[in-house]
């Protein structure tokens, strides 16, 4: 049934549902430009265009990774590890590091992740104070799967591109990457921890 509101009359299911549908990119830019009249529209469709796409991949990640009982924070960690090479080893201070995160937040993570067999946590033999994180087979068999579910997603996200497409839209992406990193080479952290 319609409901009336302060603004006006009664507004049906569709009508509320539109109002919290976020703007089309096209909405979105038309806005940018009525409020700041320099806007450069093609910078702003490419930067909104890629902003919308990261945010949505990474709703689409973490739901793959919680269909296999895994968080994102979880799956960053094994991602850490198996980028390391075999025996997928390091210390809690080399992940917090590639991580961005601080060392409290990594502490409650590999706890957390040992308590659930994703990795083990013991003292390095030949300097005991130093602790050495390892992904358990049982880490590396999550990593794998959601690997998998990441590769068919992510195959289906440029099924509309050719290879040739795909390798420049790659190679131009690779670009922006360079001069982001080059000019925020500090911004590959987390300002804050997700933990």
């Amino acid at each position: 049934m319609p409901t009336a509101t302060p603004e006006g009359p009664a507004a049906t299911g569709q009508d509320a549902a539109a109002a919290l549908q976020e703007p089309t990119l096209d909405e979105q830019i038309a806005a940018y430009q009525r409020e700041y009249g320099e806007l450069d529209p093609q910078v702003e469709q490419v930067v909104s265009a890629l902003g919308r796409l990261n945010r949505r991949m990474n709703v689409a990640y973490g739901r793959q990774v919680a269909a296999l009982g895994i968080s994102n924070a979880e799956w960053e960690v094994l991602k850490s590890l198996v980028l390391a090479g075999s025996p997928y080893r390091m210390g809690p201070g080399e992940l917090a590091k590639r991580l961005g995160l601080t060392p409290a937040a990594m502490t409650h993570r590999i706890d957390r992740m040992a308590s659930e067999g994703l990795v083990t946590r013991d003292r390095d033999e030949n300097n005991r104070v130093r602790v050495i994180v390892e992904l358990t087979d049982e880490g590396r068999t999550k990593w794998l799967e959601a690997m998998r579910m990441a590769s068919a997603f992510e195959e289906d996200l440029l099924c509309d591109l050719s290879g040739g497409e795909r390798g420049v839209l790659g190679e131009l992406l690779i670009r922006v990457l360079r001069r982001v990193e080059h000019t925020q080479p500090d911004a590959g952290g987390r300002l804050t921890d997700l933990d």
